[in-house]
């Protein structure tokens, strides 16, 4: 036995001294953590009892934190000490285990996980330290688990396979550790058998091996020198340390050699040196430091140098390829924002002006007909620029989550209002059922929303007969969360099992005939899938060919106290009293529309081309509201609106200020905001918005800002 209290254990008491001062503050710490899931008296009992071992270890170390020699008896008093500060830690674990709750099991579980750890980690460096750190546990551990009053249950099922997993690790490390440790002892033997052996190692590595005093002298350099600089070695060892460095390192590394001979530390450092012929290289050295024999000997810094120029030049290539991807991504960012501006300013005019169109009476027949052709059509192109702007806030990790309450069945028989006309004009049934226990739920209820869409509409488009079903299916998942599952089945064409394989990658429909007949661009499943995805939830497919196809996903979601919010009635938009109005835009197409569209109502309209003119028209009268769009020419939007507000002028401080712009991103959003305007209307246009805007904020800035919070 007592040749397992080898050298490696004085290493492992070094360690342990040092650390003393650590592990009294972690028992304490420990104790008033355990005191939350075990017995008072119980916990008092092993922090007096793990103090008392850890105070016994302190004295038992110091001698070799000294680093001094030390005869067996005190190696054998150590090895006591770290029995009894494991057998500590590890009972803290059984009683923690054997608490009765679910959350002290888990606590016990880390606490016996982590004295393996230490047996990993540290006591390697001891066969001693293995068998007290690590097989000592790892055997009573077990029998607490088997023996122990807590009795097994399906819920500590994962935590037992853990700790199983975690033996079966610890063992394998054991193993391969105690073969390391004895090659490690074998080479350290042959290498102090042998002193020229030693020389001949240090003469022939790659790398290079230099060992000098602090001011500079050199006493050893190996070979290797040679090949990295091309100098010989004794044309170095006539020259003093620091001489070849590159001008511009030679100011900092020397001051770091002596902060660290100072401390005693080590250090690993990167620089240039210049070589024999002129070239500036690149060398990686691991600098530690050995005492010097007597009390006026320098100490000696040790250094180990390996060149790294093919590492630098990759390092470089590395940072470029992310400036160079950086680069586009921001190119992809700026490419979208101003092509979602270029569509969405010509569809504004397209959208609003066919929907004026469609109320006119003086259109029948053939002409009617084609302008509800072009509506229809512009509305479609609208979703693809929706669609396309959704998915890559998605893909790029700007879409946010919203918790709000709702109740999921009430969500799924709205979205099915919204298809009524579609199902009853292709003579379909679309019914909504519900499974299980219904309650409100906390989420983000309007993505969630967008998938039932998303999956009714193509349960519509796709069938010809039959019809669809809704089935919303809710069931506890936890005692604060339940598990949603929504399930859209319809009486379809269906779809083949290859087919469903790709069914959720953007762009990619069931086979190239569907787009042609059916229309759809495929990004409405890829943008379901990430949705999905962001919420930590589930979404799939089941079909067969011919016999329709069953859209689903799951999603857990907290359980919600408050209410579900009821979906407010919209009433038709009005405007209460006359307004005053001033409409900033320089395209007049656009200017035409929000004229033709508050036509019917008493609002007096002046407008502007550019945002100095409107600077202008502000400081000239007095406005109810401004509609500002961003992007124009002489004065864009945004510093025409931070003019108006630095104006000093009453009205620029009071009179709201609507941003109507086809910028739409979230960041546009905020830009407009953080520039002092109150509202963003996202353009095409919609005329019920418009009014709903305009009604909000007719009152005055404060009560647009109440009802907009309130809304």
């Amino acid at each position: 036995m007592l040749r397992y209290l080898d050298e490696g254990l004085d290493e492992l008491a070094a360690i342990a001294h040092e650390g003393a001062a650590l592990r009294v503050g972690l028992t304490l710490g420990m104790g008033g953590l355990a005191v939350m899931m075990a017995p008072p008296f119980q916990v008092a009992v092993w922090v007096a009892a793990t103090l008392a071992a850890e105070m016994f270890a302190w004295f038992a170390t110091m001698r070799q934190a000294r680093r001094e020699a030390v005869p067996i008896g005190i190696r054998a008093a150590y090895a006591l000490s770290l029995f009894a500060v494991v057998n500590c830690w590890t009972m803290l674990g059984a009683m923690l285990w054997t608490s009765g709750a679910i959350e002290g099991a888990a606590s016990g579980a880390i606490m016996w996980l982590s004295v393996i750890f230490f047996a990993q980690t540290w006591a390697y460096q001891s066969r001693a330290g293995l068998v007290i750190g690590g097989l000592w546990p790892m055997i009573v551990i077990p029998l607490v688990v088997v023996l122990g009053p807590n009795p097994l249950h399906f819920r500590m099922a994962p935590m037992l396979g853990m700790l199983a997993l975690a033996f079966l690790f610890a063992g394998d490390g054991v193993i391969r550790m105690s073969r390391a440790r004895r090659g490690l002892d074998e080479a350290h033997d042959r290498l102090r058998a042998s002193e020229a052996e030693a020389h001949m190692l240090a003469d022939n590595v790659v790398d290079v091996i230099a060992m000098n005093t602090l001011s500079g002298k050199r006493l050893y350099l190996s070979p290797s020198i040679t090949r990295v600089m091309g100098y010989t070695v004794e044309e170095l060892y006539q020259t003093p340390n620091y001489t070849f460095l590159h001008p511009e390192d030679a100011k900092w590394l020397p001051r770091e050699i002596r902060r660290m001979v100072e401390t005693r530390g080590e250090m690993t450092q990167q620089y240039r040196v210049i070589c024999k012929d002129g070239r500036s290289l690149w060398v990686e050295t691991n600098f530690s430091v050995l005492p010097g024999g007597g009390p006026n000997e320098e100490p000696r810094v040790i250094s180990v140098s390996r060149p790294i120029d093919g590492r630098k030049a990759r390092e470089t290539e590395l940072v470029e390829a992310r400036f160079r991807a950086e680069q586009a991504a921001a190119a992809k960012s700026d490419f979208l924002a101003n092509m979602t501006h270029e569509l969405r300013t010509p569809l504004n005019a397209i959208v609003g002006f066919s929907g004026v169109l469609r109320g006119s009476p003086r259109l029948d027949g053939e002409d009617a007909r084609h302008v509800e052709l072009i509506h229809q059509a512009s509305g479609t192109l609208l979703e693809l620029v929706n669609s396309v702007l959704d998915f890559s806030k998605l893909e790029a990790g700007a879409a946010v989550l919203e918790e709000r309450p709702f109740d999921p069945t009430a969500e799924a028989r709205a979205v099915a209002r919204l298809l009524a006309e579609t199902a009853a004009a292709k003579g379909l049934s679309l019914s909504v059922r519900t499974e299980g226990e219904t309650r409100p739920l906390s989420g983000d209820s309007a993505k969630l929303r967008h998938v039932m869409l998303n999956f009714l509409s193509n349960g519509m488009k796709f069938t010809e007969r039959g019809g669809v079903t809704v089935t919303v299916h809710q069931s506890a998942a936890s005692e604060s969360h339940d598990r949603l599952r929504v399930e859209v089945a319809d009486s379809g064409i269906g779809l083949a099992p290859d087919q469903i394989d790709h069914l959720f990658d953007r762009f990619t429909q069931a086979d190239a005939s569907v787009s042609r007949r059916y229309g759809g661009t495929g990004l409405g499943l890829a943008i379901c899938k990430r949705t999905l995805d962001l919420m930590g939830g589930l979404i799939g497919a089941e079909s067969h060919p011919g016999e329709g196809a069953t859209f689903w996903f799951e999603v857990v979601l907290p359980r919600s106290e408050a209410p579900a919010e009821k979906e407010a009635a919209d009433p038709s938009p009005a405007l209460e009293r006359p307004l005053r109005l001033l409409v900033v835009e320089d395209v007049a197409v656009n200017r035409e529309l929000i004229l033709t569209l508050l036509r019917p109502f008493d609002v007096e309209i002046e407008t502007a081309e550019n945002g100095a003119q409107a600077v202008e028209a502000m400081g000239r009268g007095a406005y109810d509201l401004v509609l500002m769009d961003v992007q124009m020419p002489v004065m864009d939007g945004l510093s025409a609106t931070r003019a108006i507000r630095a104006s000093g002028a009453p009205a620029g401080q009071s009179t709201p200020i609507i941003a109507m712009t086809a910028n739409v991103l979230p960041e546009q959003v905020q830009t407009c905001l953080a520039a002092g305007m109150d509202d963003h209307l996202g353009k095409p246009i919609n005329p019920a918005d418009l009014l709903a805007a305009l009604s909000r904020w007719s009152e005055g800035r404060e009560a647009g800002k109440a009802q907009a919070l309130a809304g």
